[in-house]
């Protein structure tokens, strides 16, 4: 009789601990995830280049002639 209460307080304990560690990986998965997510939206942020645009340094040029003149 003593064995088998040992054996049941046993199975009872681990059906419990793999009820919880099953929570806890779901929670390290989303951890994870997000610090991934973060991650790459850094270096995105890291890495961007501002689009270069055809500018007319002639024209600018002309502009500032103009605002001297006046």
């Amino acid at each position: 009789m003593l064995v088998i209460t040992r054996i049941s307080l046993i199975f009872a304990a681990r059906i419990k601990y793999k009820a919880m560690s099953v929570t806890r990986l779901k929670r390290k998965n989303r951890k994870d995830k997000a610090k991934a997510a973060r991650r790459r939206t850094d270096l995105k942020v890291q890495n961007f280049k501002p689009v270069a645009k055809a500018v007319d340094i002639e024209k600018i040029k002309e502009e500032f002639k103009a605002k001297a003149k006046k």
